[in-house]
Parts: C-alpha cells; structure tokens; sequence
C-alpha cells in the first residue's frame, strides 16, 4: 500500500526512547526508518529475529528499525519497558533501538501513529495487531504500509527497504 504523494512530514513528532530521552524521526533523517509496533507475547514475536537480520543487513546502509512496544492487543506487552528490553536481547539479541512503550490505537493513541493511521493520516485505519510495519523515507514521509503478518523478510518488504535506501 503507497503513501500519497501528499504525505505528511513525520520528524517533528516527538517520543521517547526506552531510556526516557525525548528525540523524534527528526534523528533519523536521512536514514530510512521502519517503524513496527511490538509485544513480546504475541504469535508474530518470533518477528523480532527477521527485523534484526533486516537491521543488520541494511544498517550501515542508512536504514534502521525503531520498535515501539504497545499493549494494546491482548495484553500481550504487560511488562515495563526494562523487562521488555532484556526480552529482546536475551531471546532474539535485538540491537536496533527499542522506544518507549506507546498505544498505537483507540484514545492514548500516539501522535505519530495518530498521523499515520488517523481520519486524516498517510494511511487511515487502526493498526491491526502487534507487528504493524511502517517504511518512512529519508525525507522522514512515510512510504509504506505492511500488515502485522506481513514478515519483515517478506520479498514485498526487502524489496520495498532496498528501493527506499536507493533512493536519493
């Protein structure tokens, strides 16, 4: 699913990282950036091994995955974001950058994902479940949609990845 060629500029959206220090897209310009939804609980967690092999794959590249634990389906993220971070590193040894936990639907909603899935975002309609994959280019607007069962080593998403870090 394409962005419009309208689509919104998404640096000035500020979060926080797991550390609790604010930053925004705005630190990743000029990478590309593949923003995923999280949980640790969930039937698509054995995802975090495919987007670490996409991450190290493509990182000195300029691309890097920003992963944003939500618990919004399931309960399936109930832990703070300390346990959900050596989750990831002692299961999957995850080194791409692990955010705050954020909602991604429904009225605790992030404004980031609020201007990508919103009435009036890139690409209206609720997230679906855990694994959500959206692909911002280097000039921080987001290109791409990527259901939740879509695997991050899927053709359609490598293909996708490599075009947008070929891009100039």
């Amino acid at each position: 699913m394409a962005a419009s060629a309208f689509a919104a500029d998404l640096t000035g959206i500020p979060f926080e990282d797991a550390g609790g220090k604010k930053t925004s897209l705005n630190d990743y310009k000029g990478k590309v950036v593949l923003v995923v939804n999280l949980a640790s609980k969930c039937g698509l967690t054995p995802q975090y091994e495919a987007l670490e092999a996409l991450y190290k794959k493509h990182k000195d590249e300029g691309f890097v995955v920003l992963g944003f634990p939500c618990n919004d389906f399931g309960g399936q993220e109930p832990g703070t974001i300390e346990e959900i971070q050596k989750f990831c590193k002692a299961e999957y040894d995850v080194t791409f950058p692990i955010m705050d936990k954020i909602s991604v639907k429904g009225e605790k909603q992030h404004k980031l994902y609020e201007a990508l899935t919103g009435k009036d975002g890139v690409f209206p309609g609720d997230v679906r479940w855990n694994f959500g994959k959206f692909l911002i280019g280097k000039d921080g607007k987001a290109i791409a949609r990527f259901e939740p069962t879509t695997k991050p080593d899927s053709p359609e998403l490598t293909s996708a990845v490599e075009k947008a870090i070929a891009t100039k």
